[in-house]
């Protein structure tokens, strides 16, 4: 791109260009791909400047004006295998099954490494409020068995003075404490077992969002006759329905593998590897038609399928 002609325009020119662009051409010019976005930001992963080909960073930006951050570089296999968390707060964290990163703000110079201890890889982590929320399968090789799990940011705030860790010369290191707990009630068991493969989405204020296949039986392994959205209510620990996709829009997704669910609040996305449209839920406080289609989504030939929800913002800054 250095030596591409456009970058020999005024830069009074590129601006006139690229604010003639639909959010989604600039995003495909400025943001090839992206992780995460949060407060108006996109973060995406970046070969590391001067750094050797194993080095990888998080870069977060501002697609509408171009400017940019690079955070301490990683290694290449955090950005392989790690699931990219961020909030409205500037606070980043990457998620892996058996170790975790985290930088309590973009300014920070280094990351917090600590042990994440979890039974199995994390389904779906999510960030609400000052909480980390992730699914984990601690079933068997055979029947999976879901749980939620959950980990508080506020106990990651250890001192500056901590020792150097040995996974790169830009992260310090935690004690080996296991910072995660299981959230469960006795009541939750039966709740558990009509889901098949949940997905955690962040709702409205203090609450979660999971959703998943409504198992039809609970055979070995059972077909679903709809998506099931569940409620939950953390400051209560209760779980009510909140939508249920109706029987005719669920056929288009009955047959495929790679269904994706992503969103926030009060509205949740789904789409599918040659669906060719987004089917998309409003929480409408109860009342019925809240399920409906979204037609000239992009299909899954450029990746853009497996979205995430961006709020556009002239005065985010990275």
């Amino acid at each position: 791109m250095d030596s591409s002609p456009i970058n020999r325009l005024p830069q009074d020119t590129l601006h006139q260009i690229f604010s003639s662009l639909p959010l989604r051409q600039i995003m495909i010019c400025r943001s090839p791909h992206p992780v995460a976005s949060a407060g108006g930001l996109v973060y995406l992963w970046g070969d590391s400047p001067n750094s050797t080909e194993s080095s990888k960073s998080l870069v977060v930006c501002n697609p509408l004006t171009g400017r940019f951050k690079v955070l301490p570089q990683l290694g290449s296999a955090w950005s392989r295998h790690g699931a990219v968390l961020v909030d409205s707060a500037s606070r980043v964290m990457v998620l892996m099954e058996l170790a975790a990163l985290y930088l309590s703000n973009t300014n920070a110079n280094s990351w917090l490494t600590f042990s994440s201890n979890l039974p199995s890889k994390p389904r779906s982590p999510i960030l609400v409020s000052n909480s980390v929320f992730a699914l984990c399968d601690v079933g068997s090789p055979w029947r999976s068995q879901w749980k939620l799990f959950t980990c508080k940011l506020s106990s990651l705030n250890y001192p500056n003075n901590l020792k150097t860790s040995s996974t790169s010369s830009s992260s310090s290191s935690s004690s080996n404490q296991n910072h995660w707990v299981c959230l469960e009630k006795h009541e939750w068991a039966d709740l558990f077992d009509i889901i098949k493969r949940p997905r955690l989405v962040r709702g409205n204020g203090n609450k979660l969002l999971m959703v998943g296949g409504l198992k039809s039986t609970f055979s070995l392994n059972p077909s679903c006759s709809t998506i099931l959205i569940l409620r939950l209510d953390l400051e209560r620990l209760e779980w009510e329905e909140a939508g249920r996709m109706p029987v005719e829009m669920y056929r288009c997704f009955q047959e495929s593998s790679k269904l994706k669910v992503f969103g926030g609040g009060d509205r949740v996305c789904f789409s599918a590897k040659r669906v060719g449209k987004l089917a998309l839920w409003v929480d409408c406080g109860g009342e019925k038609n809240c399920w409906r289609w979204i037609d000239g989504a992009p299909g899954g030939g450029d990746g853009l399928w497996r979205g995430f929800v961006f709020e556009a913002r002239l005065t985010a800054l990275p």
